[in-house]
């Protein structure tokens, strides 16, 4: 049977803004404050995880993921601190390290750090990088970083940065170790450069159905393999929304999500958002959206189909929720749809995980 201790539940935010009691926007100042009281309510009631990405649009009012981080682990006891993603292409691994060991330090060890390239690109034009060094960007500074967390002096050379040598960074980790994921979208060479460097794999499965993905943990599984690093169990996280009964969550979440997908959709050169498509992706593909008894069904067969060991909710993915509504939705996931997969994964039988258990 399935050990239901190996999972950890997640919950994931862009900065979204949400609306006060009386339906207006609330300010950026006020996003980050609710961000917070999400992150305490999580906390609380046992939710493993909490990652937040880094945006620099409108629709988002997080920009500094480490910053908010910083001020939730002053106010919290056991939730872990992540970003969802770090865009390192466009940001310098030193400073990006310098600011998670900070987080670390802060949180007694909870800091976790999701490196990525970014579903956007407004970063590149607003940091001074040139959209053409894409992929070497990304490339160098991965290599960097997995130096840096050796946290010994670093001898480094590349074209996009300067040259390190014997650079010692601080501060250091008390524990040594700052646990590292790559955010991957569905490409098998960004899988195979994750394994090579040992590093967490999270998979951004956002659209079409889950099972799609289960080649990718595969590749990553094998890919650790021959190369003799450490294959992690594998992360996901998708958009979702949970609230009494399955009518009211997609009635509360579709306008603000549509709002949302259509605005990134029109930039991307996709149809707008149909409610046939939404009511698709939710019975059948990645939206997590209805009471807690059918999300925690949808979510368990999720994990067991791609056999993977952590799940983060992306529980904002819209900005038309009231933020008494958005903690709600929280409270229904750490206090009912996370007991209830627990339950439906222990009574599965369950082929033993390839790699290593959940550690620090």
């Amino acid at each position: 049977m399935i050990d239901p201790t190996r999972f950890e539940f997640g919950m994931d935010t862009f900065g979204d803004l949400p609306r006060d009691d009386h339906g207006a926007v609330v300010s950026y100042a006020e996003a980050i404050r609710a961000t917070l009281a999400e992150a305490v309510l999580g906390d609380d009631i046992g939710i493993d995880a909490i990652a937040i990405g880094e945006h620099h649009r409108p629709e988002f009012a997080i920009s500094s993921p480490e910053t908010v981080l910083a001020g939730i682990a002053t106010v919290t006891n056991r939730i872990r601190l992540g970003s969802g993603v770090t865009v390192l292409s466009s940001d310098d691994p030193v400073r990006v390290f310098e600011r998670f060991a900070t987080v670390d330090g802060l949180s007694r060890g909870r800091a976790e750090v999701i490196l990525g390239r970014g579903s956007f690109t407004e970063s590149f034009p607003l940091f001074g990088y040139d959209l053409s060094d894409y992929e070497v960007l990304f490339d160098e500074k991965i290599d960097l970083f997995h130096a840096l967390l050796d946290e010994k002096p670093v001898t480094w050379e590349g074209t996009t940065r300067a040259a390190l040598h014997e650079a010692d960074v601080f501060p250091k980790t008390e524990s040594g170790h700052l646990r590292t994921w790559v955010g991957v979208g569905g490409t098998p060479q960004s899988v195979i450069r994750t394994a090579h460097y040992g590093f967490r794999l999270m998979l951004a499965i956002i659209g079409g159905a889950p099972a799609r993905f289960a080649p990718y943990v595969d590749l990553y599984r094998r890919a650790a393999e021959q190369l003799g690093t450490t294959a992690h169990p594998v992360g996901m996280h998708s958009p979702g929304f949970i609230a009494e009964t399955d009518a009211e969550a997609k009635e509360l979440f579709y306008p603000g999500y549509k709002v949302i997908r259509d605005r990134i959709g029109a930039e991307r050169g996709w149809a707008p958002l149909q409610p046939a498509e939404f009511e698709a992706d939710v019975a059948h593909g990645s939206l997590y959206v209805g009471s807690p008894e059918t999300v925690a069904r949808k979510m368990a067969d999720a994990l067991r189909t791609l056999d993977v060991g952590r799940f983060d909710l992306i529980y904002t993915a819209g900005g038309a929720l009231a933020a008494s509504t958005r903690l709600r939705a929280v409270e229904l996931y750490g206090t009912k749809v996370i007991p209830m997969v627990r339950e439906l994964l222990a009574e599965t039988p369950r082929p033993a995980m390839t790699g290593a258990a959940f550690r620090r």
